[in-house]
């Protein structure tokens, strides 16, 4: 039988408060998914066949805090040494309309796995780490293969979203030489119109996650071939996202430096990101289509977004980073305007401003190298 280390895992105090009790409980999903693949593991879920009001009555008399988080679809959560764990109970689904589901309880894994997504994502495992497999998912996890879990159209039109989370887990966990799904992605093909029913804010979230995989340029690819990703972002295109990725050169990644060069129309708006993320967004993208010199863009716009400029700019005219370039960049992120209004006693009010823009201008297209004196005898 395949095992997981349970440590990794985590849970296990809960797991034992269930099962003590004469409950089956499992770590579900994604820790066992990324124990058995060697990722880091985060955010440790349990299924139960225990009912909610059970679960909360065992953590209260254990004396752990309880957060009835989705407590109508079955979650609590149980806070253990500052950590909370999500607990829900076994479930199967009733009725769904492409968004949200109308589920009921179930009696064992098999039917709770039935209402997950892919094969990889219906793995259990026990407080001793043994995996149990009730669909057959593992042989696809070690494959590195993200399938649907039995008809891809029927998991889809269960929640439109999982168009996206195929996309998404292919980034982060599929294999790249294999390609995607074939089954898959014709049933995200049929159903792109689907994605119209969700709210921009559950998109806007998958689109960050996948776009913050290590290279996301093969399942962009592919979603810009089934129509995907004109059905989320109209006027994106995907051909400079590879070239991004190769010029950022082993750099963390980051989901805006990437999204600007899929372009698009009103990106912001259609992945209703925050107010931060949209205009750091709107400042790569309106600093590429002016042509800002590189030391005026690290003067400013900071070190960070004049470089994330540097390489959207070379991705989308797929040119080299220059080392030059990135010099630049630091030394206007350094420089410091040496010219105060104090400087000029003679002037005030609108002058006064005028004649300190028409001074910075001069001194960023001289690179920073005129004084305060040489900028005051310009001005006279």
């Amino acid at each position: 039988m395949t095992r997981v280390d349970p440590n990794i895992l985590g849970g296990a105090k809960v797991l034992a408060l269930l099962t003590d009790a004469g409950f089956l409980a499992y770590v579900v999903g994604g820790p066992v998914r990324n124990a058995l693949l060697g990722e880091p593991v985060s955010d440790t879920d349990i299924a139960t066949s225990a009912r909610p009001e059970q679960v909360i009555e065992l953590a209260d008399r254990a004396g752990l805090k309880v957060v009835p988080t989705g407590i109508d679809h079955g979650t609590v959560t149980v806070v253990d040494g500052g950590e909370g764990f999500e607990v829900t109970t076994f479930r199967r689904d009733v009725e769904t309309d492409g968004r949200r589901a109308v589920v009921a309880f179930a009696d064992t894994i098999e039917e709770d796995a039935l209402r997950r997504d892919f094969t990889m994502n219906a793995l259990y495992a026990d407080a001793e780490g043994r995996v149990l497999d009730p669909l057959g998912g593992l042989p696809d996890l070690m494959a590195r293969k993200v399938r649907f879990i039995e008809d891809p159209s029927q998991r889809i039109r269960e929640d439109y979203l999982r168009i996206l989370r195929f996309f998404r887990f292919f980034a982060w966990y599929g294999k790249a030489d294999d390609g995607l799904d074939a089954d898959g992605l014709a049933a995200c093909a049929d159903l792109a119109d689907g994605l119209g029913s969700l709210s921009k804010e559950r998109i806007g979230a998958e689109v960050l996650k996948l776009l913050a995989a290590p290279d996301p340029s093969q399942s962009v690819a592919a979603m810009d071939q089934t129509g995907v990703l004109a059905r989320i972002l109209p006027g994106a295109q995907s051909a400079a996202l590879p070239v991004l990725v190769h010029l950022e050169n082993g750099l963390a990644p980051k989901a805006l430096r990437r999204l600007a060069v899929l372009g698009g129309q009103k990106a912001a708006e259609h992945l209703r990101l925050s107010k931060t993320d949209a205009r750091y967004l709107a400042t790569i993208q309106k600093a590429v289509e002016a042509m800002t010199p590189s030391h005026e863009a690290g003067y400013r716009l900071g070190a960070e977004a004049a470089k994330d400029l540097i390489l959207v700019r070379g991705a989308l005219f797929e040119t080299p980073i220059e080392p030059m370039d990135l010099k630049a960049v630091q030394v206007g992120a350094d420089a410091k305007f040496p010219l105060k209004a104090m400087d000029l006693p003679h002037l005030s009010g609108k002058e006064l401003g005028q004649a300190l823009k028409s001074a910075e201008a001069a001194w960023i297209a001289a690179a920073f190298r005129l004084t305060a004196d040489d900028l005051i005898a310009q001005l006279k």
